[in-house]
């Protein structure tokens, strides 16, 4: 036991190397809410589009630049997009705008999976729902931002929460570009003593109670909403 005791202390007390897990932790959650936020925005805005194209056949040329936005994102890795936003794009900004280009690659990124999520929550309301705003007198952009999208939110809010979670975890390969965040932390502290499992197993540690508490509270949302449906 003192042993491994005094292991611990060598890895993550000597020299404050804790402080390396404590930085990049602080990382990982501004990355991944701030991205998240963009996503989301991001993501209504194509699924508004690209559902008001399903059905009304309008916002052609807006649809067809979604569909190539989407299928670029999702069908390529997320790491070779941040290191092209990192090293081409952004290649000219100073270092310590990695974070931005982060919060910007993770978001443009959420933003493809979340537009999906979202129109499918649109084309799953009954088209009654719009008949009903024309006859109130409503344009159909009313009646989509009043009537519709109140009613799709509602219904994938537990799927956005559940993309939060993946996108937590997706932020981890965030070191590819010298970002400091939680799992590049880890692994600063495994060159700094040449021992991989204890840092490593502190990262994997982390990342499971954040999952776990995310995890619990889109739980909770999900019940209550289906308490507020039975009502």
């Amino acid at each position: 036991m003192s042993d491994f005791i005094d292991k611990l202390k060598e890895t993550f007390v000597t020299d404050d190397r804790y402080m390396y897990l404590l930085r990049g932790l602080g990382n990982t959650l501004i990355i991944t809410f701030a991205a998240a936020l963009i996503g989301i925005v991001l993501g209504f805005i194509v699924a508004m589009i690209r559902s008001t194209h399903d059905k009304t056949g309008k916002l052609k040329i807006g649809n067809f630049i979604c569909r190539i936005y989407l299928t670029v994102i999702r069908g390529t890795p997320m790491v070779v997009q941040l290191m092209i936003m990192y090293f081409v794009i952004f290649a000219t900004l100073n270092s310590k705008y990695k974070i931005v280009v982060a919060i910007l690659s993770f978001g443009i990124n959420s933003g493809a999976y979340v537009a999906e999520i979202v129109r499918s929550g649109i084309m799953s309301i009954d088209n009654g729902q719009f008949e009903a705003g024309a006859s109130l007198g409503l344009s159909y952009s009313r009646t989509m931002i009043y009537i519709i999208l109140p009613q799709a939110f509602k219904n994938v809010l537990p799927a956005l929460a559940n993309e939060v979670i993946v996108l937590l975890k997706e932020t981890s390969v965030a070191g590819y570009i010298g970002m400091e965040d939680l799992t590049k932390g880890g692994d600063i502290i495994r060159a700094n003593t040449y021992q991989a499992f204890m840092p490593l197993l502190a990262v994997a540690a982390i990342y499971l109670v954040m999952v776990i508490i995310l995890t619990a509270l889109v739980g909770k949302l999900e019940r209550r909403l289906a308490k507020n449906e039975k009502r």
